[in-house]
């Protein structure tokens, strides 16, 4: 997965696709997960990192991370390789 090249994102979580007008603002975990995606980490090095830093448990951190992958795929953020 791939982020879109024409999508802008701030260091403060506030994501804009210039091809449709549409923006977001993201909470700070979000963010976060956006960056590592940014850096081509896996999902499976996403969850491991956030699992070192946040009280959760994996199949919980599983769950969320694919779906917010899913919305990031619905909005045209994220794009298959």
């Amino acid at each position: 997965m791939k982020i879109n090249k024409k999508i802008a994102i701030s260091e403060s979580g506030f994501v804009f696709n210039p091809t449709t007008g549409d923006s977001y603002s993201l909470n700070p975990i979000a963010a976060e997960i956006l960056d590592m995606l940014k850096k081509d980490l896996s999902e499976d090095e996403i969850t491991d990192a956030l699992l070192e830093k946040y009280d959760v448990t994996a199949s919980v951190l599983h769950r969320s991370i694919d779906e917010f992958i899913d919305t990031l795929k619905e909005m045209k953020i994220l794009e298959n390789e």
